[in-house]
């Protein structure tokens, strides 16, 4: 904690630091220079060369030092060729390198190199090295071949190589943790779109299992209001038709929400509601005894479905013929074909002329949502006084890529 914060800090003051680190650097650099070593001769190739007459250049070179080292963040390559400038000048007039701009061009080429490309970063440095090589074996003692000029040259590439590669390092680490942010960011919306299809597959089987529950116990409620003075006998029946929805439905409820609170929600156990065209027979019984008459029709040999298309089938034969008790005159064609493709369902009925619609809105966008999960379609609407839905789902389901 202690450590991001001061470098955050650090980021914050970069050039105070560099100024600070400047001035320090060129102090003592002079300190050690002049009290460190013989104070009667100078750096120069012979003895006529000496500390008196060198002064001009320990000034030029101090002061390009203490420059380009305090600026270098803000502009390292114009600061690099400057000090390159500097230094073959000093090497024209006076025949040798000087230690401090050496040791400054070396920092300033690593801060360039970690700054800019590598094609750019090897040109401009490269032409700087070149530059001062070919001074210092035009106007220096040693020659093309001394072994400071292969010395300095050495280092020189060496410490371009470490900025350039220390640069690439940082680059890969920065894309490295964009990948990881952008992953994340990716997961995050997956787990959000997820848990959006939860809650509207849960909503869709919810508003399913309660419509046609509902749609009978209100059928059975009436009929026991209607006969309860001129036939009370018939009101039993009633009741127990509505004692038995209303079973049926918490059952269900509980299956719905069980996926919720399984703790094995990954497991093999089944925890969705097992409906499916094999217990059309027990639907048909339950709107039977609600009161609804329903011809039925089966064409092709029934069979095995994929999961998805046997609770899509039946959810959808189960909202149609709710809507035809609720909206209709109390009967009802059901037609259910089999092909080796596809499961094709047509449900129609006539509308009541009193009904003052024919057919939840939800429950209809519902069994399109089922139908385009598997692959097929539904279509509904009014026809010359009936209402008919027609749906077709395929045998099988594609696996989505």
């Amino acid at each position: 904690m202690a450590w991001g914060k001061a470098r955050a800090w650090i980021r914050g003051h970069a050039a105070i630091i560099d100024a600070v680190f400047a001035v320090l650097f060129v102090g003592l650099f002079f300190m050690g220079y002049f009290f460190g070593g013989d104070k009667d001769h100078g750096p120069g190739p012979g003895p006529e060369f000496t500390i008196a007459d060198s002064v001009p250049v320990h000034v030029i070179a101090g002061a390009t030092a203490l420059f380009v080292l305090a600026m270098r963040r803000r502009w390292p390559e114009r600061l690099l060729i400057l000090d390159t400038a500097v230094s073959v000048g000093v090497i024209a007039t006076t025949g040798y390198r000087h230690p401090l701009l050496i040791v400054a061009w070396l920092i300033v080429a690593y801060t360039f190199a970690r700054r800019t490309n590598r094609r750019r970063a090897w040109l401009v440095a490269g032409a700087c090295i070149a530059a001062m090589y070919l001074a210092a074996g035009v106007f220096g003692e040693g020659g093309w071949t001394a072994p400071d000029n292969f010395g300095v040259a050495a280092w020189s590439i060496a410490v371009v190589a470490i900025g350039d590669a220390t640069r690439s390092r940082r680059a890969y680490i920065d894309e490295v943790e964009e990948r990881a942010r952008r992953a994340e960011e990716t997961r995050e919306e997956e787990a959000r779109r997820r848990v959006a299809e939860e809650r509207l597959r849960i909503a869709r089987e919810l508003h399913d299992v309660v419509a046609h529950h509902i749609a009978v116990i209100n059928v059975q409620a009436g009929a026991a209001a209607h006969v309860l003075q001129t036939r009370p006998e018939a009101v039993g029946p009633a009741l127990a038709h509505i004692r038995r929805a209303a079973d049926t439905v918490m059952q269900e409820l509980a299956s719905v929400v069980g996926v919720l609170r399984s703790p094995e929600d990954n497991s093999d156990k089944a925890t969705e509601p097992t409906r499916g065209l094999a217990r059309l027979a027990e639907l048909l019984d339950s709107f039977a005894a609600a009161g609804l008459q329903i011809e039925h029709r089966q064409s092709g040999t029934a069979r095995d479905l994929p999961a998805v298309v046997d609770l899509a089938a039946y959810r959808i034969v189960q909202e149609s013929l709710t809507n035809a008790q609720k909206y209709g005159t109390g009967r009802a064609r059901l037609a259910i074909s089999y092909s080796p493709e596809a499961v094709t369902i047509d449900v129609d009925n006539a509308i009541n002329k009193g009904a003052k619609s024919n057919g939840s809105g939800y429950g209809l966008v519902g069994m399109r949502e089922r139908a385009a999960a598997t692959g097929g379609t539904v279509t509904a609407g009014a026809v010359d006084g009936r209402f008919t839905v027609h749906a077709e789902l395929p045998a099988t389901v594609k696996e989505t890529p």
